[in-house]
């Protein structure tokens, strides 16, 4: 009996220990996954990374974001061997799906871009004609009597009483009346003298404004009228009236204005940018407000030869037909240039192929060489105005890629290949310009590559957790940071190296002075006075730019100079820090450009340095006069985000 009793206590207390142990592993706290990680072997610590600026890996997990001040978090060891290559990551197909990755084909075709302008109708200058007093007179009455009335060729607008005119009417009856006379003459120098007198009298009054049926009516009725009428020369609206009756006039005083509405010109804005899409003899629509839905159709006829340096525009003119004259003068209009790119950025126009247009008038087409049928100019071939051959076309087939495709930001441009299923690659790219949903790939694909379009954000995200080289931190091998100064500036390279001398080193350092106090203000979100920095460096600017032509060291800079006044007057005129900053970035460009260019600078260093968090992933680069980021284009919000990108020096 005792021995039972023991054994079941035995037996309990085994149990119980059993139990204990068991419900300790169940209970027991799971490892964090910072402990995962450390202890994830001996040879490789954890590392941990910024979620802005994955290229950060410390191995503090107490650290912050030297960049922008964030808290750090774990990189995770597994995803690692998701990756196949150093741009390369492989997504499985759940992962696709989340990602929502959409793919196209790199291919040949033609692409079509828009070119969309403002602008207003103003008069055709060749349908304008001035009434003017041909002769001294009196006013004696105006039959149009305000302006807006609309005249047909040969009615009346004016009669005048002259004295020189009724003399003049007076010479022509009596040169008639002695050729009458000595009709019968048997001396013919005589005969044809008087018939000489005739023809002069006539002449002189049809160059003082009397039509043909009014000297024909007075040879007929034998008498000279004291009050003459004249008649309008064409058929139009009367836009001007600057005499009023019993006013006395003298030779070539102005009466009338008229202008033919039939035709207008459009002046049209086009901004620098758009300028290779725009040709000669293309065709132009264009809406206003006044007929809603209602196309109208012109055609280019001149393109300014000179830059509006302020506006940055140039001004196009458009030949109008206007039957009806619906299209008044000063009426806003919206247009747009529909143009076909081919290989090179190069225009195409297949309905002008191996045509001939008048350089005056792009109306008048003709299939072979020969005279403008209005103005008597030679004609010239439509590839003489910078339109490319339709012959070989499929030669002529731009490689394009989908707008969506190419992550941008500053100057790179990163796109990702499939190169298999859940394979990505991600290639920098050298693109041409953008045609309406495409850009054209110059360098970096080959037809038949197939490009993420949508999914693309994601998966750089993925790339960039791991610290690979992604469109937010490139292989240093492509842009080492010593030398990433002549990338930005590889653009200008065409541009006039600049010299300093004693007045441009001046110049320049006063520009310099108050470019640092503003963005010193708008890292400080003080966009008032930011503002008045902006007016100081304004100021600094029209200094300059008055005494450039007196002093030859400056010309070189004139041009320098002046391309910083229209982001400067956006910033006086900002309404909030927002819009200042974009226009600071602006300002930025412009003058790290101008650092660019300096052959000798031997001032104080100028620190570049570089956010590619701003605007929207874009990134903006900034100047500084000392180490330590300031960022202008977040301020408070993200003061350190940033990092030095080049020095001058």
């Amino acid at each position: 009996m005792k021995k039972s009793i023991l054994l079941l206590l035995f037996s309990i207390c085994i149990a119980y220990g059993v139990g204990l142990y068991s419900g300790k592993l169940l209970i027991q706290k799971p490892k964090s996954k910072d402990e995962n990680l450390e202890q994830a072997g001996s040879s490789e610590k954890a590392k941990y990374t910024c979620s802005m600026h994955p290229q950060i890996q410390l191995l503090d997990k107490d650290a912050k974001c030297p960049l922008c001040g964030m808290a750090l978090i774990p990189v995770s060891q597994s995803s690692a061997s998701d990756s196949q290559g150093l741009r390369e990551i492989k997504l499985s197909q759940r992962a696709q799906k989340l990602a929502e990755i959409e793919t196209a084909v790199v291919e040949r075709k033609y692409v079509t871009t828009e070119v969309r302008m403002a602008g207003k109708i103003e008069y055709d200058e060749s349908r304008i004609a001035y009434i003017t007093a041909r002769v001294p007179g009196r006013l004696e009455r105006l039959f149009v009597d305000y302006t807006g009335i609309k005249v047909k060729k040969g009615d009346h607008l004016v009669q005048i009483y002259s004295p020189e005119l009724y003399t003049a009417q007076e010479e022509l009856i009596q040169a008639i009346a002695t050729a009458n006379n000595l009709s019968k003459s048997t001396n013919e120098f005589i005969k044809e003298q008087s018939l000489q007198n005739i023809k002069s009298a006539r002449e002189k009054l049809t160059l003082w404004g009397l039509s043909d049926e009014q000297i024909k009516e007075l040879e007929k009725d034998g008498s000279a009228s004291e009050r003459v009428t004249f008649k309008s020369p064409i058929e139009g609206v009367t836009v001007e009236k600057k005499a009023v009756e019993g006013m006395y006039v003298n030779t070539g005083t102005e009466i009338y204005k008229i202008a033919d509405l039939s035709k207008v010109w459009v002046k049209l804005d086009a901004y620098e940018s758009d300028l290779p899409w725009i040709h000669f003899g293309q065709e132009v629509e264009f809406y206003t407000e006044a007929y809603p839905g209602e196309i109208f159709k012109g055609q280019i006829a001149f393109i300014d030869p000179v830059l509006n340096a302020k506006t940055r525009t140039v001004k196009i003119r458009v030949n109008l037909p206007n039957p009806n004259e619906k299209l008044k003068p000063d009426m806003f209009v919206r247009a747009i240039v529909k143009s076909r790119i081919a290989k090179g950025g190069k225009v195409m126009e297949p309905g002008l192929q191996g045509k001939w247009i008048s350089p005056m008038h792009p109306e008048i087409i003709k299939d072979a060489p020969g005279e403008c049928d209005i103005c008597g100019m030679d004609l010239v071939s439509a590839e003489s105005l910078g339109y490319v051959s339709v012959e070989g076309e499929d030669d002529q087939k731009p490689l394009v890629v989908p707008a969506s495709a190419p992550l941008i930001t500053g100057k790179r441009a990163v796109v990702y290949v499939e190169k298999s299923p859940g394979v990505y690659e991600g290639r920098d790219v050298v693109l041409g310009t953008r045609a309406s949903d495409y850009y054209i790939v110059e360098k970096g694909l080959q037809a038949g590559e197939r490009v993420v379009v949508n999914g693309n954000f994601k998966i750089d995200s993925a790339i960039q957790i791991l610290a690979k080289p992604s469109m937010m931190n490139p292989p240093s091998e492509d842009a080492p940071q010593d030398e990433s100064h002549h990338d930005h500036f590889e653009n200008h390279t065409h541009l006039k190296t600049l010299t300093l001398n004693n007045s441009t080193r001046t110049a320049i350092n006063e520009v310099m002075e108050k470019y640092y106090r503003i963005q010193f203000h708008l890292s400080r979100d003080d966009l008032e006075e930011a503002q008045k920095s902006t007016e100081s460096l304004k100021s600094i600017l029209e200094v300059h730019q008055s005494t450039h032509e007196n002093d030859p060291g400056l010309l070189d800079w004139a041009a320098v100079l002046n391309d910083l006044s229209a982001p400067i007057e956006l910033i006086i005129k900002s309404d909030s820090l927002t819009v200042a900053r974009s226009s600071f970035h602006d300002l930025s460009g412009k003058t790290i450009s101008m650092m660019g260019r300096i052959k000798n600078w031997d001032q104080s260093p100028v620190f570049q340095y570089h956010c590619p968090m701003a605007f929207k992933g874009k990134g903006a680069s900034w100047l500084q006069p000392k180490k330590g980021t300031e960022n202008p284009y977040y301020g408070s919000a993200m003061f350190k985000c940033g990092s030095l990108q080049a020095t001058f020096n």
